[in-house]
């Protein structure tokens, strides 16, 4: 079944940032996920999803086990599972990304705090 973001299951999280579900079964997800300029996630992981995530349009920031790396459109990265990530769009411009996670991270996370 042809699928887009016109006809997505949409949500909103965090500061203001919109995500649609691609894909939504137990054994995969991918998610087209908007965050506005200067929003960010929580730090966390997850006990069993591993996390791939590509970058569609501007540039976003990501902090994988302490270490901060800038992708930029057309760049990913693979967060295995257990492995503290946090999402952050320091730019002054949205950004747009996907998050392919298998199996599915619903109920999966764990939020750290500093």
């Amino acid at each position: 079944m042809k699928i887009s973001k016109n006809t997505a299951e949409h949500y909103i999280w965090g500061q203001q940032c919109d995500g649609w579900h691609l894909v939504k079964r137990e054994e995969l997800s991918v998610i087209h996920e908007r965050m506005p300029a200067g929003t960010e996630e929580v730090r966390h992981y997850h006990e069993q999803a591993r996390q791939f995530f590509f970058v569609l349009k501007g540039v976003a920031t990501i902090e994988v086990e302490g270490e901060v790396i800038q992708l930029h459109e057309q760049e990913g990265i693979e967060i295995p599972p257990r492995v503290p990530h946090h999402m952050m769009n320091k730019s002054g411009q949205e950004i747009e990304f996907l998050v392919i996670s298998q199996p599915t991270s619903k109920g999966d996370r764990v939020v750290l705090r500093d």
